[in-house]
């Protein structure tokens, strides 16, 4: 069995730009963080005046010469197995970080969307976190592990909805909210956590003890500490630069 993180101190923290919609919301990067960006996200960071450290991707969709960035750049082929966002996860954790804070990655496609969300998942099943931002929410994901809210001021609702991502979520709880589960078993094809409430001045917990969830909550209320998560792995291995054997291509 795989060590557990109990201490509460803060994981290392890791911003990403993608490439997707941008909502006009606070972009929140802390002196010292290091920061990635996936491809056309750069133009985003550029627009901001953010300072990246790394820039991945194809570069179809830079608007600046890679000799012009001033940050590493890691080229990759247009057809490759992993997205350009995984290729930015994959690099900020190999360069530390373990909580990553995504902007740019909901909205458009919907299929891009989904394929975010699995990475999440992908980033939670390693003994990570990641929170992807935008629309006045945010989601992240947890494997056999719990996410803490602090007790905060709530005016009106604040949302929050919790999905089975794994075919089984054994051990649910959902504590501190409008409604409490406990020791529950949810599944990825059954919707039964869907649009909970934070409750005014209470903390509230969601945690699973065997499985992956995906969390979805207002962006009003205070991010959440990860607790009692596995050891986090020490890579997630190199971006992909080749296609799948698997995979036919018919050019």
């Amino acid at each position: 069995m795989a060590p557990v993180r109990t201490a509460r101190t803060p994981l290392p923290t890791c911003v990403v730009f993608a490439a997707g919609e941008y909502y006009h919301e606070p972009i929140d990067v802390p002196p010292g963080t290091f920061v990635v960006a996936a491809d056309g996200g750069y133009n985003h960071a550029r627009e901001l005046g953010v300072r990246v450290d790394a820039v991945v991707g194809d570069f179809d969709s830079v608007h600046s010469a890679r000799s012009t960035i001033g940050a590493e750049t890691v080229a990759l082929p247009p057809q490759k197995d992993d997205p350009d966002l995984l290729s930015a996860l994959k690099i900020g954790w190999a360069h530390g970080g373990r909580a990553f804070h995504i902007y740019g990655g909901l909205g458009g496609r919907v299929d891009h969307t989904i394929s975010n969300i699995q990475q999440l998942a992908f980033i939670a099943a390693h003994g990570g976190i990641a929170f992807l931002h935008g629309a006045g929410q945010i989601v992240t994901a947890i494997c056999d592990a719990a996410l803490t809210f602090p007790a905060h001021p709530v005016h009106g609702t604040q949302y929050i909805s919790v999905f089975a991502h794994s075919d089984e979520a054994r051990g649910v709880d959902e504590r501190g909210l409008a409604y409490e589960l406990h020791d529950a078993t949810m599944t990825n094809l059954q919707v039964n956590g869907l649009s909970n409430e934070f409750v005014d001045g209470l903390g509230a917990e969601v945690r699973v003890r065997r499985g992956l969830l995906t969390v979805v909550f207002d962006a009003a209320a205070p991010l959440p500490t990860l607790v009692g998560a596995p050891a986090a792995a020490e890579t997630l291995g190199a971006p992909s630069a080749h296609v799948s054997a698997a995979l036919a291509d018919r050019g």
